[in-house]
């Protein structure tokens, strides 16, 4: 199965995340099949950039969220289409 997660990057005690596609059997910095996007929480508020576009592929094709990342998304929904 493929998730939606995240993966942590950054140094000690300065955490950044990467919202990747991944299968849920790998670990959690593993091979990623894709990026979507990135979560910065040390910033004042929190930066969420995400590539809407790829995310909704990915849910289209069977792609599940991770509970913290479905918060993410639900937070920032897409831009509506002009």
């Amino acid at each position: 199965m493929v998730m939606i997660r995240l993966a942590r990057v950054g140094a000690r005690k300065q955490p950044y995340y990467r919202i990747s596609v991944i299968e849920k059997d790998r670990a959690r910095n593993g091979r990623s099949i894709e990026v979507v996007g990135t979560y910065n929480p040390r910033t004042n508020p929190a930066s969420v950039e995400l590539k809407h576009e790829r995310i909704a592929y990915w849910r289209s094709v069977g792609a599940q969220f991770s509970p913290t990342v479905a918060k993410l998304v639900a937070k920032h929904p897409a831009p509506a289409a002009a």
